[in-house]
């Protein structure tokens, strides 16, 4: 059988096949139809200091190639995620990487030293979430705010960081270049693009917050362009 081992930031993995966060969600329904060990990773869905119910219906809504999504970062919180999720996720033979979510600083460091003691595999920051501080600016559109959330993180996190890039810049390379100058072990692409779909019958949002997340092939060669250009920028793996 061929050797697919690969090492990334430092974290081995079996094989390179890694289910992204999002619809995976914490693996339990999928590991009702497959064995969770064959893949080399699982990045659990979003995390945040606290539980969130997240947004009221309608939050999907359907595009010719892919969906929109707003959600809103529905999850049980950091603390019952490690009490109750982690264990069945442990019994497996796979890496755990954790996806945090905040809206200030603080919030990510709360919960990298959480998942530390934890000892998840390693650490997603997703910087596509509103800074309070700037007046709901994404932190992951400023080069100073990517930086600080991930120099700040750094410093509370034991294990290897990666940081997730929101495509809604005009500048993916700046911004990779600036998480890398601040500590990042690695970079993840891409975080999904910002959409709107409208109701022709109603002449309305057809998303109860108008906007959403696009994901699906349709943004394949944008992640691909994105990806291209952050690893030609950095020397971090992406």
């Amino acid at each position: 059988m061929a050797d697919l081992t690969v090492n990334f930031a430092g974290v081995s993995f079996k094989t390179p096949v890694v289910v992204a966060s999002g619809t995976f969600g914490f693996g339990r329904e999928y590991g009702e139809m497959f064995d969770l060990s064959l893949l080399g990773g699982i990045c659990v869905k979003g995390l945040t200091l606290n539980a969130r119910l997240g947004n009221p219906p309608p939050r999907i809504a359907e595009t010719p190639m892919g969906m929109l999504n707003s959600v809103g970062f529905q999850n049980p919180g950091v603390d019952a995620f490690v009490e109750h999720e982690l264990p069945f996720l442990r019994r497996h033979d796979t890496n755990i990487i954790a996806n945090i979510s905040g809206n200030t600083v603080d919030e990510y460091c709360r919960m990298a030293e959480k998942l530390s003691d934890a000892k998840v595999d390693l650490i997603e920051v997703n910087i596509s979430c509103p800074n309070i501080k700037a007046g709901g600016m994404a932190f992951g559109t400023s080069c100073d705010s990517a930086a600080l959330v991930t120099r700040e993180v750094k410093k509370h996190a034991a294990v290897p960081v990666m940081v997730k890039l929101s495509p809604n810049v005009t500048d993916i390379a700046a911004i990779a270049r600036a998480v890398e100058e601040a500590g990042a072990d690695a970079l993840s692409l891409i975080n999904t693009l910002l959409g709107m779909k409208i109701d022709i019958e109603t002449q309305r949002p057809v998303l109860r917050y108008n906007t959403g997340g696009l994901s699906g092939p349709a943004v394949l060669p944008v992640a691909v362009r994105m990806v291209w250009q952050a690893a030609a920028a950095v020397s971090i793996p992406v």
